[in-house]
């Protein structure tokens, strides 16, 4: 195979495509496909570059392309089948290494052969002698080479190497972008270009222009004073003093104008200008007396005459302008800048500020100035054209002060209006307001413009300025209109910023020396003094380094120079940028984002500001903000004191930053890529390679800073916008000395002397010390050529991915990775968010091996139900971006339908129907749907609806559209082949029932469309019921088929035809003789619900089925004679002949008879047991199928002696004597079995006095398995009648003879049997009680299920139920559990207030039951701990809070006691475990308010006081013997408390009380009876204080008592949800309590356990403070009564002045030493204050915080 013209591709070596040689000295490494076009030498050694010389630079067609490479052809040389084998048969021969590889060779002349492969022993072309340097390509191949491939070059006849150009493995920067000038040429004042060719003619006309109109002026001047009028130049005002007039000043400022910018301003002679300046002194002193201030008292009349002074207001505003116009153009005479003059401009600017633009800004259309409003609003236009006058004003103002040096009082005054400017409040709509708001932004940018000039000229105020900013944040909107400034790209972000960004970079540049001197010499007063004697101007600096060859002779020194210029600088913008992000994340710590004040939302909105300016050239700052405000974050997420809300506030904002990193990558690929094939010059060559390096952080450092490179490029391109917008100097200003750092940085990085580098280096570091000190150097000195918007991008991109904010984007995706794994739920839950903005801009992360996948899944299952949640959206994000992913996730997913969360399971159940539809993959599909159909039976209804809606959409909406094509008939048959092995895997049979009945249900929308569907799945599945077994699991065999058939047959038997019947009649054949039941009962149930849609006319057919089916009735199991009885009755039915059945059963009566007879004389041996079984079955199964009344007279026939009126009586009353006492156990149970199905298809007979006797005796007897069979035959019943009464409520009435007639083949009877129902409910529901709650298997599911059954249909008081379903839903049998709790639920939402008494009762049955039956008498379950009585609780969510109040408060009286009456004769007394079991409860639910919370806190809190009293009094005076008045002070004190405040340590503890306060030893011995009762008392008063101690730690209460704090809260605190102090887990509490259980084990214990409380109740050590500040007690709530939010409260009281050297929350006096007095009472001390209280609250534990963050906040340590 040979291929001529191959093209063989050459590009520069990069990172990503490293040169050939490159891998040459790599052992067995590949060989290059290409070789590089260079000479033998030069593969010797690493190549250089030739740098071509200035006079003829290489275009960019010689840098893409060097030659074009000759003809060349691919050869492929395949063997014949005879070499092979000669080649195999060689193989066995051994071969050495060095025959064996054959070397690859190259030939740069002739014809060359590479050798890509080991090539077979075939002829070959004859080689050509190889060039020299190189190996020769002749060496014979060898026999064990299986194939070649050859590659053959065109030999050339000569080798021009002018033609080849040797490439580097890097490139060099380019060096022929920047040309130095030859000469300097003049400048203007601020133009950064300079002049252009034809500036001095244009100079001289506008000079002119302005001499001339400055003469017909003056004329007009003279004309007017002399005829004393006015005329079109000049007016009178005042005291015949002349101005100009509006329209004089607007041309006067637009020639003065074009004189300043074309740099001859300074040829104008003085006198005019003073003139000039004189002639607008009236219009600004005719306005000081003009009062056109608004007032909101206004109406329409005010207005009108407020609107005919605004021609004034307008001249004189231009008449500033135009004086401040002058005094702009730098001119150095002293006149023309008079105080007065400048103090009228500024008195103007502030009073137009306060008393216009404020005012009308500000007005709303309210009660008070509607009239005003609509006054104000019709003249628009007019409001609108002044607005423009004072914005150009204002700007003025701001360029005056940045060209003369003005008094503190200008600047100030100019400060604060700018200030109030920009924090002023818009309207929300601009219907709202009577300018619009983009009117408004120009002027609040001309502000920020104000302020950044007094920023840059007064450094002395910088920190005002930041200050007066930062603390008028809160002013400042949130929300959509909040980002009103414009960028260069068309995105917004807040104006205030944009300034914060302006100042910082503004304080990187460098006050111009000599402006200020101008600007001051122009303040210099007759004398020659200054105005201010503290100014003076600073002596300029002095350098060594003077030229550039001088530079790279002393490199170091010129390093020097530009390090102490460019460093502090740089230093400076970084403290303030610093002191910024400070103040607001301390702010931020403190506040939340539905809190009061502004600052959390703020940050997110600074953070989204500054990483939308990431990689704008305009904002350097960006990048500087954004690295200090990373550090701090670092530093709260690595800090252990750092709350939690501060760590989910830091790994959110460090989600954002990654993600802008990441996105900042993925854009400099992308925008390389495009430039190499666009910008294909030296510029965008250069840029691209380095973009790559950079990428992976290997770029040289000289190539970043190189003096043609991207810091160069990204200045040339903001300098070519510089006169479009000025404020760029602080963005330049800000990367020269950026760029100058780098410099340094990359000189002392190298430690070897390069001569050449470093005289670069030396060069480059002159040249930006004098572009620091001067902002024109560069432009006057070089020329560079056109920078392209992209190129300019790229360029500044690549200087960020080299930044220590880009460079951190690793530590930052580590620390996102570990908080996944962190302690607390809530940072793992925001670390998945943070992750998962990440991924959105990145998904290369998930590639691989990735741990990130690994992390996420292991989160799906982690402990906490926000953290899953989370997880499964992240899941389903990964998938999306990769959908490679889904095999790996789908089984995670599928865990998590059957989670404890409901919102967690909806998720994963809609993931799973996403992955479904797109993955074809059968066995994930298959594990899906099993999934799904299980989640049908959830007990949340939410979750029911949304299973059966997802299997809806999977399963049969994609075979909706009919289709009948070849593709979709395949697609039906593998949907089967699915639904089968779902169906064959799982088991979901009933499942999948109810989901078809609800999907073919009338009233379903989409009935008749998954009727048509089900009617294909089947008929395709009829086509597969004949396949026999088979190992491969996408061919299902017939039995399975016949499975999925019957679940079908059951949900509609519409689905079947008759010819599909006709199909299962081999199958009824064979039923007497089959081994597999599962296939025989599959097609009887089929039949019973198809046969009766059959009509008469398929006679032949029915009779062969009751052939077939009537002898196997003998013969067949239970379950399937059931099916087998029903089937034939209905073929009766159809065939109007019921005799068979009729003799059928009597022969079986008159057998039973036999027996018993026989049973009378002998007992029953096994084979007369057995036979009596067999007949029973088929007597009890004819009675509940069978109606065969009209056969009674043959009955009676044979039972001339029985005179009852029905046949099923007779049946009962045969059978039902062998259900008594005295029969075996067998035959009972087969007695019982048969009464009980008759009776379901006859309900009366269940009021027969022979059978609820029978039942009784059963009963009484309390024997199981008998029990089964009575609760087995009511439990059908009752389903039946519940099901009846659904259908008569629900489905329209029936018409026509044949509804009917199909009626009754289904339901034997149409009478009510209600009364039946309840007399018989009634009579045994105490008995179907007590096996419910005696056991815990299925026996007793059975039971519940009959009370469930009871239950719904209302058969009993609610009462009766309620308890019994609130004992059961705590068993630990789930089926017993799940039951229980939905028919609770259910009572209480129909009798919620007949239920609510009942509620003490459920508390103690479930006590007992637990105690009893589950043999568990604890309060809850571990791992995790969990409430025996949550599900209680959960129902308890429907009512209000009110209700819920109540409760608790009933549940924790429950613990209360008498202790003279407790029981102490078992080894734990019953109240002390019933105590334990209710506190237990108490401590591990999930409390749903706050108000909920404080209620059972204060309940406990009171119950210990009033009960622990006399405990304890009891107990001192019994045990330890000892008097109150022992340890009173002597002192008169007020009479003490009844109730004694309780106290324990922070850790939950009792605390030893005070030394003096000790009780003595008891001197006798209190008998042991009495000593186990108070112990009792103590166990159980020391238990409740345990969990009411837990409870204010867990939720952040505090330890001190509510009663202190209860009065803060408002009604709107009280609903909120309290939040969890994190870090707080229930294990101590339960280990405490179970502690104190073991307190009754010896009568030391006893007495420790007694002391305990005693110290408890009588040294109350929450409340010890020192002694002055006895009137300022403790308060754990901070002044809004909310919780602290950071987390445990020991960590908010830690370091607080009011804390004392104590622990935690203890509170101890420091100087009162061993011997201090005792603790007071709460009653005798002092009243605490109003006011908050002097201690650290939840805002002094934020402070802490920030302050830990920022304790490292060396952002380059941390680099």
């Amino acid at each position: 195979m040979v291929c001529d013209q191959t093209a063989l591709p050459f590009r520069y070596p990069t990172p990503d495509t490293p040169s050939p040689s490159s891998g040459e000295n790599l052992p067995n490494g590949p060989s290059p496909l290409v070789p590089a076009k260079q000479n033998p030498q030069a593969a010797q050694k690493p190549a250089k570059l030739a740098k071509p010389k200035k006079q003829s630079p290489i275009t960019p067609n010689d840098d893409r392309q060097t030659h074009t490479p000759p003809k060349a052809r691919l050869e492929v040389i395949l063997p014949t089948k005879s070499q092979l084998e000669a080649a195999a048969a060689l193989n066995k021969v051994s071969v050495t290494e060095s025959q064996t590889n054959t070397p690859v060779t190259v030939a740069p002349t002739g014809s060359h052969t590479y050798s890509l492969q080991p090539a077979p022993n075939l002829p070959t072309p004859s080689p050509v002698e190889a060039g020299p340097g190189l190996a020769s390509a002749t060496q014979a191949p060898s026999a064990s080479q299986k194939s070649a491939i050859a590659i053959e070059l065109p030999g050339t006849t000569t080798f021009n190497k002018s033609e080849y150009q040797i490439v580097p493995d890097e490139p060099d920067e380019p060096v022929n972008l920047s040309i130095k000038k030859r000469k300097r040429d003049e400048l203007d004042g601020d133009d950064i270009y300079g002049e252009s060719l034809d500036m001095r003619q244009r100079a001289d006309a506008a000079l002119s222009e302005l001499r001339l109109f400055l003469h017909h002026t003056f004329q007009a001047e003279d004309h007017a004073r002399a005829q004393q009028s006015g005329n079109d130049v000049v007016m009178l005002v005042g005291d015949n003093e002349a101005t100009l007039t509006a329209a004089a000043q607007s041309k006067a400022q637009t020639l003065l104008a074009k004189t300043i910018s074309l740099n001859c301003y300074r040829k104008v002679p003085v006198d005019h200008l003073l003139r000039l300046l004189r002639l607008s002194d009236g219009a600004l002193r005719q306005v000081e007396s003009l009062d056109f201030k608004v007032d909101e008292s206004w109406g329409a009349g005010e207005v009108d005459q407020w609107l005919e002074q605004l021609p004034v207001l307008e001249t004189a505003m231009r008449a500033a302008r135009t004086s401040l116009r002058l005094m702009c153009g730098g001119r150095e005479e002293k006149q023309l800048y008079p105080e007065d003059m400048i103090e009228q401009c500024l008195n103007l600017c502030k009073r137009l500020i306060d008393g216009v633009v404020i005012p009308i800004v500000e007005l709303r259309s309210t009660q008070n100035t509607s009239e005003l409003f609509r006054a104000i609003s019709s003249s628009k236009k007019k409001i609108a054209s002044l607005l423009t006058d004072c914005q150009k004003l204002f700007s003025l103002m701001a360029t005056l002060i940045s060209k003369v040096d003005t008094s503190d009082t200008v600047t100030n005054t100019l400060e604060f209006a700018a200030s109030r400017l920009i924090f002023m409040e818009t309207a929300n709509a601009e219907r709202d307001s009577v300018i619009d708001t983009q009117k408004f932004d120009g002027l609040r940018s001309v502000a920020m413009d104000m302020l950044s000039q007094i920023f840059l000229l007064n450094p002395s105020q910088r920190q005002g300025i930041f200050d007066e900013i930062l603390t008028s944040l809160e002013k400042l909107p949130l929300g959509r209109r909040a980002r009103t400034f414009k960028l260069v790209d068309g995105s917004s972000i807040q104006p205030v910023s944009a300034l914060i960004m302006r100042l910082v970079q503004t304080s990187a540049g460098r006050v111009d020396e000599r402006k200020v001197g101008s600007r001051r010499s122009g303040m210099l007063t007759d004398d020659g003094d200054e105005v201010s004697g503290d100014r003076k101007p600073a002596a300029l600096e002095s350098f060594t380094i003077q030229g550039e060859d001088h530079a790279a002779t002393q490199h170091s020194t010129a390093i020097q120079e530009l390090d102490g210029t460019a460093t502090p600088l740089l230093d400076i913008a970084k403290a303030n940028a610093s002191y910024v992000i400070k103040f607001i994340v301390n702010r931020a710590l403190k506040s939340t984002k539905s809190g009061d004040t502004p600052y959390r939302n703020l940050l997110d909105l600074f953070v989204e500001d500054f990483t939308t300016c990431l990689d704008n050239p305009d904002w350097p700052a960006a990048e500087l903000l954004l690295r200090l405000l990373m550090v701090m974050m670092v530093n709260l997420v690595e800090n252990d004191k750092s709350g939690v809300p501060a760590k989910n506030m830091a790994l959110e904002l460090l989600g954002i930053m990654g993600a802008a990193i990441s996105k900042l990558r993925g854009h400099v690929r992308k925008v390389a890529s495009a430039l190499d094939a666009r910008d294909a010059d030296e510029l965008g060559m250069f840029l691209s390679d380095l973009a790559a390096s950079a990428l992976e952080l290997k770029s040289r450092p000289e190539h970043m800073v190189a003096w043609t490179g991207p810091y160069r490029a990204t200045l040339e391109y903001l300098e070519s916008r510089f006169s479009e917008d000025p404020h760029l100097a602080s963005a330049i200003s800000f990367i020269v000395s950026d760029w100058g750092t780098k410099v340094c940085a990359c000189y002392d990085s190298f430690e070897d002397d390069y001569r050449e580098r470093d005289q670069e280096l030396g060069r480059l570091a002159y040249r930006l010390r004098e572009m620091i000190r001067d902002r024109r150097w560069l432009s006057s000195e070089y020329s560079f050529r056109d920078v392209s918007p992209s190129q300019a991008k790229l360029s500044y991109s690549v200087i960020l991915l080299r930044s220590q904010f880009c460079e951190a984007f690793s530590p930052i995706l580590n620390i996102l990775l570990n908080s996944m794994a962190s302690d607390q739920p809530t940072v793992r839950s925001k670390s998945l968010k943070s992750i998962n903005q990440v991924l959105e801009t990145d998904p290369s992360i998930l590639d691989g091996d990735s741990v990130v996948v690994q992390l996420i899944l292991r989160c799906s299952n982690d402990s906490s139900t926000q953290v899953r949640d989370s997880a499964l959206g992240l899941i389903g994000k990964c998938i999306g971006m990769r959908p490679a992913l889904e095999e790996k996730m789908t089984e995670t997913v599928v865990d998590r339908f059957s989670d404890a969360g409901p919102g967690v399971r909806k998720r994963a159940m809609k993931l799973a129907k996403d992955i479904y539809l797109r993955n074809g993959n059968k066995a994930l599909r298959s594990a899906i749907a099993n999934g799904l159909l299980h989640r049908i039976q959830d007990p949340e209804e939410s979750v029911r609806d949304l299973a059966r809606q997802l299997i809806e959409e999977i399963w049969f909406t994609p075979f909706q559209s009919g289709e009948s094509s070849t593709a979709s008939q395949i697609s039906l048959s593998e949907h089967v082949s699915l639904m089968v092995q779902t169906v064959k895997r799982g088991n979901v049979a009933t499942v999948l029932d109810k989901v078809l009945q609800t999907l073919l249900a009338p009233e379903s929308k989409s009935a008749q469309a998954s009727l048509d569907v089900c009617t294909r799945l089947v008929a395709s599945m009829f086509e597969l019921v004949d396949n026999v077994d088979s190992s491969d699991p996408s061919t299902p065999s017939g039995r399975d088929i016949l499975q999925v058939l019957m679940i079908f047959a059951k949900a509609e038997a519409s689905l079947f035809t008759f010819e599909q019947l006709r199909l299962l009649k081999p199958y009824i054949t064979s039923i007497g003789s089959s081994e597999d039941l599962a296939v025989s009962r599959a097609v009887v149930v089929i039949y019973r619900r198809v046969l009766p849609r059959l009509s008469s006319a398929h006679a032949p057919f029915l009779a062969d089925v009751r052939k077939e089916l009537l002898p196997v009735v003998s013969k067949v199991t239970r379950a399937l004679l059931d099916d087998v009885t029903a089937c034939l009755w209905i073929i009766s039915t159809l065939l109007e002949t019921s005799e068979h059945l009729a003799r059928l059963v009597l022969s079986s009566l008159t057998a039973i008879q036999k027996l018993r007879v026989l049973s009378q004389k002998d007992p029953l041996d096994q084979h007369k047991i057995r036979q009596f079984d067999r007949y029973s079955l088929i007597v009890g199964m004819a009675g509940k199928h069978c109606n065969l009344d009209s056969h009674l007279e043959m009955f009676k026939k044979s039972f001339p002696k029985w005179n009852g009126d029905t046949v099923s009586k007779l049946m009962v009353d045969v059978v039902v004597p062998f259900a008594g006492p005295s029969q075996p156990l067998d035959v009972r149970r087969a007695a019982l079995d048969s009464v009980g199905l008759v009776c379901q298809a006859s309900p009366r007979n269940y009021v027969s006095a022979n059978v609820y006797t029978a039942f009784q005796q059963v009963f009484d007897d309390q024997t199981p398995v008998l029990e089964t069979m009575i609760l087995r035959s009511l439990k059908e019943f009752l389903f039946t009648e519940e099901k009846r009464s659904e259908q008569a409520s629900e489905a329209p009435a029936i018409n026509g003879a044949k509804p009917e007639k199909k009626r009754e083949l289904t339901v034997i009877g149409g009478t009510n049997y209600d009364d039946v129902a309840s007399a018989t409910t009634h009579r045994f529901l105490k008995e179907i009680t007590r096996i419910a709650t005696s056991t815990q298997d299925d026996h007793a599911f059975l039971a519940v299920e009959v009370l469930a059954s009871i239950n719904r249909q209302g058969l009993v008081h609610p009462k009766e139920t309620g308890v019994t379903f609130i004992t059961l839903e705590t068993s630990s049998n789930p089926r017993i559990s799940e039951l229980a709790f939905l028919e609770h639920k259910s009572l209480h939402t129909k009798h919620e207030t007949v239920l609510e008494r009942e509620y003490v009762k459920a508390i103690q049955s479930t006590f007992a039951y637990q105690r009893d039956i589950v043999k568990d008498p604890r309060g809850a379950t571990t791992n995790p701990f969990t409430p025996k009585l949550h599900l209680l609780m959960e129902v308890l969510k429907i009512s209000k809070s009110k209700n819920r109040q109540k409760f608790l408060e009933k549940f924790c009286a429950q613990v209360d006691f008498d202790v003279a009456k407790l029981d102490i004769s078992e080894e734990i007394p019953p109240h002390v475990q019933y105590s334990r079991f209710i506190v237990e409860n108490l401590a591990y639910f999930e409390y749903v308010t706050v108000g909920e919370l404080h209620c059972i806190v204060s309940a406990m809190e009171k119950l210990v006081t009033s009960t622990g009293a006399n405990v304890a009094q009891a107990i001192e005076s019994e045990v330890f013997q000892v008097r109150m008045d022992a340890i009173e002070p002597t002192a008169p004190q007020p009479p003490p408390k009844p109730a004694m405040e309780p106290a324990i340590s922070p850790d939950g503890q009792p605390q030893p009380p005070q030394p003096e306060a000790a009780p003595a030893e008891p001197a006798t011995t209190i008998g042991l009876a009495r000593l186990r009762q108070l112990t009792a008392g103590s166990i159980i008063l020391l238990a409740l204080w345990e969990v009411r101690t837990y409870l204010r730690r867990l939720y952040g209460l505090g330890t001190t008592n509510r009663r202190e704090s209860k009065g803060k809260l408002q009604a709107k605190d009280l609903s909120k949800p309290p939040v969890k102090v994190q870090g707080i887990t229930g294990d101590k509490v339960w280990e405490e309590i179970g502690a104190l259980m073991t307190s009754l084990a010896d009568r030391q214990r006893m007495m420790a356990t007694c002391k305990a409380l005693v110290e408890l109740m009588s040294v109350d050590k929450e409340f010890l403070v020192p002694a002055d500040e006895d009137d300022e007690m403790d308060v754990d709530m901070d002044e809004e009564g909310g919780f602290f939010e950071s987390g445990d409260e020991d960590h908010a009281l830690e370091g607080s002045p009011a804390a004392g050297g104590g622990r935690g929350r203890k509170r101890k006096s420091q100087g009162a030493g061993g011997a201090g007095a005792p603790k007071k009472r709460r009653s005798s001390s002092q009243p605490r204050k109003r006011g908050r209280p002097r201690k650290q609250s939840s805002e002094a534990q934020q402070q802490q915080q920030a302050q830990d963050a920022d304790g490292a906040f060396d952002d380059e340590e941390w680099f």
